[in-house]
């Protein structure tokens, strides 16, 4: 019989890296549902390929375009995620990708846990702004979850089964983006197409700038507070070049794991939906040459500012974590859009996150996605207005 599967986000790098993994197994799979948001040419094409019968995309252009496109392959078309009850009706998953960006990634994410046994996430947001709502969706519906991310899938496989009070410490890898090496008086200078430059890893716009400020370190690092259980003190970031080495953990007996894998996200994907079972797949050889050479480093905040928004955040899940998400959103956006300069985006943050009017929600706990979801929208309309009267 065919594993059911459905993608949210097929038409991004996650989408598409398991699209790819999928078509060599075609006759395994039935993917039931796919989800985009503008890409309807990509999206087509995917749905001929797996004679996909369900589809949702949510710009309402694009919406058009692709009901004209499919009007004769007998699919179900929708332009948004409150359908799921009538979708998945007396169907439940064995797998779902959850790979849409940002804050919109939340809604469908919490809502679709319950069609299915297993999860993997990639959503950064879900996982930083709504992880208790998500951890008892989870154990309501006894649906397995695994981190797609590939410092927090090396994370997971690294202490799987194991006590967290036996970990001493945990240190996520970073790369340092595409300005490790610059001089910082240079950095008032920095254009898109360099922030966009990143060294290692093929990412979207969006994480590609995020990674360049090094607040993608933070948010992971929150991500790993959450998933794993693990107070911030015994988290640590060290910058790694290379990227080979994803996820370092010191136990209290003395031993240390390292997690390595290639630059890619083929690897941890593919673990999230093959692990347990004896399905391999094609990598290179140990590379010596970085092994010889990992030269980790103690991570700079005069480099990388952002890494001071440690000193804001406490162990507990507030709604403070999606007042921060919801600044840098807008502040990456408006630096996309030429309107703000890259050295601006922290300077920003950290003027907006530090008023009165959101440091209260750093003792105010998500009762449920409304809550974040509202304050998500308020405070989007609070940065635009507060960064075009200053």
């Amino acid at each position: 019989m065919k594993k059911k599967l459905a993608i949210l986000g097929s038409t991004g790098s996650i989408g598409k890296n398991l699209i790819n993994l999928l078509t060599k197994e075609k006759n395994k799979f039935q993917i039931y549902l796919l989800s985009a948001n503008k890409d309807h040419k990509t999206l087509l094409t995917q749905i001929k390929k797996f004679n996909v019968k369900n589809v949702i995309i949510t710009d309402p252009a694009s919406y058009l375009i692709l009901k004209k496109k499919i009007k004769y392959l007998k699919v179900n078309i929708f332009k948004n995620y409150k359908q799921f009850d009538t979708i998945f009706k007396n169907k439940k998953m064995d797998y779902v990708m959850s790979s849409i960006t940002g804050v919109d990634g939340l809604y469908p994410t919490i809502n679709i846990i319950k069609h299915t046994a297993k999860i993997a996430i990639a959503n950064k947001e879900s996982i930083i702004c709504g992880w208790g709502i998500i951890q008892k969706e989870l154990n309501k519906n006894k649906t397995e979850f695994i981190p797609v991310d590939s410092e927090h899938f090396s994370l997971w496989y690294a202490i799987k089964n194991i006590n967290t009070n036996l970990i001493e410490k945990i240190y996520l890898t970073a790369s340092g983006g595409p300005f490790f090496k610059l001089p910082l008086k240079k950095f008032k200078n920095i254009e898109i197409n360099n922030a966009l430059n990143h060294p290692t890893w093929q990412m979207g716009n969006k994480i590609s700038i995020d990674s360049a400020t090094m607040i993608n370190k933070v948010y992971e690092v929150i991500e790993a507070k959450n998933i794993f259980n693990i107070p911030y003190k015994k988290i640590d970031i060290l910058v790694h070049t290379k990227s080979y080495i994803h996820a370092i953990v010191k136990f209290k007996n003395g031993l240390i794991k390292i997690v390595a894998h290639d630059t890619t996200m083929k690897i941890p994907i593919f673990n999230t939906l093959y692990f347990n079972t004896n399905k391999t797949i094609k990598t290179n050889d140990l590379n010596l040459d970085i092994l010889n050479n990992l030269n980790f480093i103690k991570i700079n905040p005069k480099r990388y500012p952002m890494i001071k928004l440690f000193n804001l955040l406490t162990d507990n899940h507030t709604l403070y974590d999606t007042v921060i998400v919801s600044v840098n959103d807008v502040l990456v956006e408006l630096f996309l859009q030429k309107k703000i300069k890259f050295t601006e985006i922290n300077l920003k943050l950290f003027k907006i996150i530090k008023e009165k009017e959101f440091l209260k929600y750093k003792n105010i706990y998500p009762q449920n996605l409304n809550d974040i979801l509202n304050l998500n929208k308020y405070v989007r309309l609070k940065v635009f207005e507060k960064v075009y009267k200053s």
